[in-house]
């Protein structure tokens, strides 16, 4: 598996609350860790860039009705022949008003969820 198979794995492991796979996928997080993260609706993921080991993207979710995005460049390092990973760089991203929404609709985002 590659770190973006990889990283499009823990999304789709998030979705599910998964939290032991999550953890088994990652150098630090623990099940306790990640159960305790807020109850948020994915939406998308968007992979911007991904090369050698770092993965850049952009996941979309909505929380409390409110679209977000969780704009994160990921670092992933092997340990023992598998890929894991290891730290995210977090970039201040918001939905702009003029691209599709987020939430599948087809409609610009501003005429929408917005």
């Amino acid at each position: 598996m590659t770190p973006k198979e990889l990283m499009i794995s823990r999304y789709e492991a998030f979705m599910k609350k998964d939290w032991e796979y999550l953890a088994y996928t990652s150098t630090s997080q623990t099940v306790e860790e990640l159960a305790m993260m807020p109850d948020l609706e994915w939406l998308k993921l968007d992979v911007l860039d991904a090369h050698e080991n770092i993965v850049e993207f952009k996941a979309y979710y909505r929380e409390d009705g409110k679209i977000s995005i969780l704009h994160e460049k990921s670092y992933f390092i092997q340990e023992e022949g598998e890929w894991k990973y290891s730290e995210g760089e977090l970039f201040n991203s918001k939905v702009e008003r003029n691209e599709l929404c987020p939430c599948g609709s087809g409609k610009k985002y501003k005429k929408c969820c917005a």
